[in-house]
């Protein structure tokens, strides 16, 4: 078909340079004349190939990233490759606003930058992490440890603004679902207690650094709703590093089978509709998902047979805010230490020790000495004064 084309091609514009009417080409060829005029101007004598079709590849992109910009995302790419570190997109676009590379370009934009200058290899044989271990959490029995997150905002039909908050026990992945009208102080209380009376309270609660869970970024050290419950109830809440959902990828899977499973299959038009079919959900995966890290068990089946005896809260209702300051109590923050060596706490920052660069370090608040202990590896490097309000 392609050589008949251009073939047309060639013998139309060779009738056209002979003085043979262009009506009489066209409707012998069932072409418009615009179609032989383009051909007619594109011909050129010396060139055998003048018919051939042509790039339509514009020949400058004003969006294009800068030249200059492409050639550090390499030299980035490749120190961080030599150096045996993390090299991906993330890794890099970290690396270069380290550095203040302005305009710093997006994780997608490097990506491609990545494909064309054809630096996508990975390193043969396994890869061993360097300097970079993370202090996980254990999972290894029921509410030993939850992760938590927010969904949201949602809307159901009318329209009706909702936020889900869910719960999941990263040991055998029984979850707790609540859907909240709002993200306020005592929606959040509200939910967090119903998933509790429902799950029983967890050993250790990760969440992330939404500003509904830690409190105000004004008041850093005010210690938000949730802080305030989990150190009342014996929780030990863990902060995940901001922009690294991953370490809560539990929950997160969770986020996409509630999405896909419940909120785009179950039509629902009122919050008394949606907590029903909410708890409805909650048990049907419960009681009938089955996951492969459990063998094939649904959560509740293996929850039966570890037979660990749950705590739950004392009281059925959930407290008012705001709750009495705690007198004693720790909670947890998990940071990555870049370049600059500096310990972001909620937007407040302390100068971090030269050994923490480059490592992963937990920022323990004590309540009752009113400190900020950092640790490295489980061994306390650092102190810092740290007044509540």
């Amino acid at each position: 078909m392609k050589k008949k084309i251009l073939r047309q091609r060639a013998t139309a514009v060779q009738r056209y340079l002979a003085g043979e009417d262009p009506q009489d080409i066209c409707a012998s060829l069932g072409k418009t004349t615009r179609w032989l005029y383009k051909w007619a101007a594109r011909h050129i004598p010396d060139d055998p190939a003048w018919f051939e079709d042509q790039s339509r590849r514009p020949f400058a992109s004003p969006f294009r990233t800068p030249a200059e910009i492409e050639q550090i995302v390499e030299l980035v790419r490749l120190s961080l490759y030599n150096k045996d570190l993390f090299c991906g997109d993330q890794a890099i676009q970290w690396e270069m606003a380290d550095m203040g590379v302005q305009p710093l370009p997006s994780l997608s934009t490097i990506s491609r930058i990545l494909r064309r200058r054809e630096l996508t290899h990975r390193r043969t044989g396994r890869y061993t992490p360097k300097g970079k271990k993370y202090p996980s959490l254990p999972a290894l029995a029921p509410n030993q440890t939850h992760q938590l997150d927010l969904v949201g905002p949602c809307y159901l039909t009318g329209p009706i603004r909702f936020y889900g908050l869910n719960a999941i026990d990263a040991a055998i992945n029984r979850c707790g679902i609540e859907p909240m009208p709002s993200k306020a102080a005592q929606s959040i209380l509200d939910a967090v207690f119903a998933v509790w009376l429902r799950m029983g309270l967890p050993e250790n609660l990760q969440v992330d650094n939404e500003i509904a869970f830690f409190g105000s970024p004004a008041y850093p050290r005010g210690m938000g709703p949730l802080i305030r419950l989990c150190l009342h109830y014996g929780v030990q809440l863990w902060f995940i590093p901001p922009s690294e959902p991953w370490w809560n990828g539990v929950v997160e899977k969770f986020n996409d089978h509630y999405q896909q499973k419940f909120l785009d299959k179950i039509m629902m038009s009122s919050m008394p509709q949606l907590r029903q079919e909410s708890l409805a959900f909650e048990h049907r995966h419960n009681s009938s998902y089955r996951y492969s890290k459990l063998k094939g068990k649904t959560p509740l089946k293996a929850f039966a047979t570890m037979e660990k005896k749950l705590v739950f809260p004392s009281k059925s209702n959930a407290p008012k805010h705001p709750l009495d300051k705690p007198e004693e109590g720790f909670y947890h923050l998990v940071r990555f230490i870049r370049s600059e060596c500096r310990l972001d706490i909620f937007g407040e920052r302390f100068p971090a020790p030269p050994e923490t660069q480059y490592e992963y370090v937990v920022a323990t608040v004590d309540v009752k000495e009113q400190k900020l202990k950092l640790f490295r590896d489980t061994v306390q490097v650092e102190e810092y004064n740290y007044q509540l309000r």
